[in-house]
Parts: structure tokens; sequence; C-alpha cells
């Protein structure tokens, strides 16, 4: 597990905040099925209120286990499903860090939350359930749910206990050890432990961009299965600004380096080429047109993985590329029938494609980025570029 933290200047001090609770909704800013980048908006936003920031993955196998950002500082993390990179679950780990407004009511912080003011803020609910090797009790509400250790010595009160607020024959309640906010559809099982995986996002909106499956075919076309929109090779930035609206950025692109293994081109490479990007962050996608004929030559799709350069610079694409079979397996009604996605690893990609033969070094410039080198292999009309633990980090479609 890797993690990255942004920490405050030293001797800031870290004053009290209060967070709107939303059950089945969010907390705060953050809503539950929103994407990572969001989030991260929302942290630049306010650095003042999240300015000690830790974002946790996997390395080996970023798809196998959950994206997390965490506030050590306030007690709470967001984490966020690995292959959509949307929020999935709000966990509360540290219930007297952080203070939450429900209604004309305040939950942790200074205010004990006890099992009495728990009930007494959110209002009658059916009986939670007790895990015996845990020794936790956890009540639940519509898209919320509260976990109260239990003593030892008074776990027969909860065997025995069928009315709610629960109390221990001493006159006390069970304090909150964690909250947890997610999708309303998940039903009432998501607690602490293993549960905490029953949390599921909450669908898109109809009509919604995020995630939008963009089929590539090779040396041809892109087209968008939401919007229908269709872009070939050497479409015009008129034709572009049509299908996709403006570009988030426009820049020049610079020196060419990969030109140096062209052996037909021996000009020296001083000084700008002249081509240039249209950067569409928003979809993952970068177009880059050819400065004399203003055509479009390249297109590059970015996955987002955490651990690589880019990371939170573009959402991630969600392409689909069709592969065209070998010719011993082409028939007369389907020449595609291999697709490579951003989940796809560079072994599989070798397999469908062959051999990638030998890689060029991409640095992504080795003073500023902490991650490393990368690979980038080339075939007819592609090329990817692939991080250490196999995943591909971008790929490149051109025509040959």
């Amino acid at each position: 597990m890797q993690h990255i933290t942004r920490r405050r200047c030293e001797g800031a001090a870290m004053g009290l905040i209060s967070l709107e609770l939303k059950p089945g909704l969010g907390l705060g800013p953050f809503s539950l099925g929103m994407p990572i980048c969001e989030a991260i908006a929302n942290i630049e936003q306010d650095t003042s209120n999240y300015d000690v920031v830790q974002v946790k993955y996997y390395d080996e196998e970023p798809l196998m286990f959950d994206i997390v950002i965490n506030f050590p500082d306030l007690g709470f993390q967001l984490r966020f499903e690995p292959c959509s990179q949307r929020l999935r679950l709000i966990d509360v780990f540290d219930v007297k860090t952080l203070q939450m407004r429900y209604g004309n009511s305040f939950i942790g912080g200074p205010n004990t939350a006890t099992f009495a003011a728990v009930y007494q803020a959110c209002g009658p609910t059916y009986p939670g359930s007790y895990d015996a090797d845990r020794g936790i009790y956890t009540l639940f509400y519509p898209g919320l749910s509260f976990a109260f250790p239990i003593p030892p010595q008074y776990e027969y009160c909860v065997d025995q206990q069928a009315e709610l607020p629960l109390e221990f024959p001493n006159g006390t309640t069970p304090v909150t050890s964690r909250i947890c906010i997610y999708d309303k559809s998940s039903g009432g099982s998501v607690g602490v432990g293993a549960s905490l995986n029953k949390a599921i996002l909450p669908p898109l909106p109809v009509g919604s961009l995020y995630m939008e499956e963009v089929h590539a075919k090779l040396a041809d076309e892109l087209w968008f299965s939401v919007g229908g929109q269709h872009l070939p090779f050497g479409a015009s930035p008129q034709d572009v600004w049509s299908e996709l609206g403006r570009p988030c950025e426009i820049h020049q692109k610079q020196v060419d380096q990969m030109v140096i293994h062209n052996a037909s081109d021996t000009s020296p490479r001083t000084t700008l080429c002249g081509d240039y990007f249209y950067n569409y962050f928003t979809r993952g996608i970068d177009i880059l047109f050819d400065s004399q004929s203003h055509k479009i030559k390249k297109f590059v799709l970015h996955t987002n993985f955490p651990g690589h350069a880019d990371f939170n610079s573009y959402i991630k694409c969600n392409f689909v590329i069709h592969c065209p079979r070998s010719d011993t397996q082409k028939d007369a009604a389907n020449t595609y029938e291999h697709y490579i996605t951003p989940n796809t690893k560079w072994d599989q990609v070798q397999e469908l494609l062959g051999d990638g033969g030998r890689a060029a070094i991409q640095t992504q410039g080795s003073t500023t980025n902490p991650f490393g080198s990368t690979l980038v292999y080339g075939y007819q009309n592609i090329a990817f570029e692939v991080m250490k633990n196999g995943h591909i980090a971008t790929v490149t479609l051109f025509q040959s």
C-alpha cells in the first residue's frame, strides 16, 4: 500500500470543523458517487480545513482495493471504487475528532456520541446487530450506520435488551466508535469489518458523460457511446469543436523527442515542432493536430491511475480499443474480436498483439516525478505507456 501525504505548514493551528451529515448522500462537500477529481478539487478549494491529506492505494494491484483519501487529523476517510474512481463510502473512524451536524443536533467532536444521543438526533429505528467476535453493536439507518463497542461485562445486555436506546445496568449507554455513510440502496448491512465492502455506488445521472465508453478503431476513428460523436483521423479543429465543444486547454507540442527514432528524418530537433494539442481533461483525452494540415494526427487516452505523474490531471477515459484478430482468426462476419480497456494489463495486451519489443523509457521529468519512469511500447497504429505495476498509463493512437 502506497500513500501520498500533503501536510500543512509548520505551526499552523488546527481548529474544529463541523460538516453536515447527509445520511445516504454524503458528508459536507463530499457526495457519494462523486469522481475522485471532484473530491480533490473540493479539498484544494478549502486547504485551511483539509490541510493534512493522504492518498492511499495499492500500487502493485491498484484495481484490487479502494483508492482512499484519508484525513488523519479529522478522523475520516473517503473510499473510492478503484475502477470507476467514484466515492462509494465515507468512513468516520474517529468520532471524537470530527463534529457533524444533523438537523439541529451535533454528533461527535466535543459532544460525546452516545447511543442515547444518536437515537435522539436520528430518531427511532429497528434493533441493530451484534458482532460477538468484535464486540461491536451496529445501529442502522437508511444509508447510515453507527458502531458501538460493548464492554465484555455487558455483552449479556445486548442479548437480552430488546428495547432502544440501549442502556447498561449502571445507567450509561455505549459510545459511538465509527460512523459509515453509504448509498441507501446498499440496504442495512454496511458496518465495520468486511461488511464495509458491501457499500455500492449510486447510479450515475441519466445522460452523464462520466465513464462514457469511448470506442477506438485502429487507424480510423474514435466514437462516443453516450453522445454519439465520431472523430476520425484527419478531422479539423472545427470538427472537434463541433463534436466535443471547447477544449479545456490548447497548447503547442514541444520538441518531438521520439522522431529521432525515425531513420528517414535527419533534421535537428532544436525548436518547437509546431503541432498543437487540444486537451479535454474532463474526458481524459488529448488530440494532436498537425501544424501544416491542421488535421488530427494522434489521440492520447489517459487511465488516471494513482502512482503516475499525471494522476488527477485527467478524468479517467473509459476507452474500448477494438483490436483486429490475427490472420488465422479472421472471418467474413467479424474481423474485430478483442478489446483493450483501461483495466487491461500489459501482459494481456501482449497476448492480443504480440511481443511489444524493446521499450523506450519515459521519465516524465525525473526531478519532479516521485513515481519513477514508465515504459513505452509501440505497435502499428498504437503505442502504450506502461507503469511498473504492468498497468497502462496512456494509449496513443495514430496512423502508421
